[in-house]
């Protein structure tokens, strides 16, 4: 892998993306296939497009407030207006000239793009980076109203891999793992992100 490559999963017009909610969240918005309340609107909400990232900082659905996963299948549309709305959490020096150029544009941002250690079934971090993608409280309307194409739960899921991988069945946990394939950015795109 590249250091700052999206892997994920997608078609021709929707990719998904992860989040770990309270059962409270998360399961009326596997019911309705998008946010309803309790949903706030009103902050930050993050989304990874790489499985095993989230089962790490979600220490697979165990984590207080995280044992409901979701995968949430949005339009490439959509994906791609966030990724060209995003600043970087950090002036890199490979998309800002200067610290204070970023501090400007990040003080603006409806969008943050952080890059973390990509993990493997094990948790253990490689030195591969994985995107997550923060949305701020002024773009998530966009996110719950006219991105969102469906979401499903994926705690069963998770649990099963889990156990799997517990009792010592590593081939048979992997082998549930959803597949994720470099994710196609345009040269601009790629720059403006930081990505490899």
């Amino acid at each position: 892998m590249r250091t700052r490559e999206i892997r994920a999963c997608y078609d021709r017009d929707s990719i998904t993306v992860y989040q770990a909610y309270a059962p409270e969240i998360g399961g009326p918005a596997a019911r309705h296939g998008t946010f309803v309340p309790p949903f706030s609107r009103h902050r930050m909400t993050w989304i990874k497009p790489s499985f095993l990232w989230l089962m790490a900082r979600s220490d697979w659905a165990r984590k207080p407030g995280q044992e409901t996963i979701l995968a949430v299948r949005i339009s490439r549309t959509g994906w791609e207006e966030a990724l060209g709305l995003a600043v970087p959490t950090d002036p890199d020096r490979r998309v800002f000239r200067s610290t204070d150029e970023w501090r400007r544009r990040f003080a603006r941002a409806l969008v943050h793009v952080q890059w973390d250690p990509e993990r493997v079934l094990d948790g253990r971090k490689l030195e591969a980076r994985s995107i997550q993608i923060g949305l701020s409280r002024y773009i998530v309307d966009r996110y719950v109203d006219d991105w969102i194409l469906g979401i499903e739960d994926r705690t069963p899921l998770v649990r099963k891999v889990h156990a799997l991988r517990q009792a010592g069945r590593t081939p048979q946990a992997r082998a549930l793992l959803p597949e994720e394939h470099p994710y196609p950015l345009s040269p601009t795109l790629a720059a403006h992100l930081g990505a490899s």
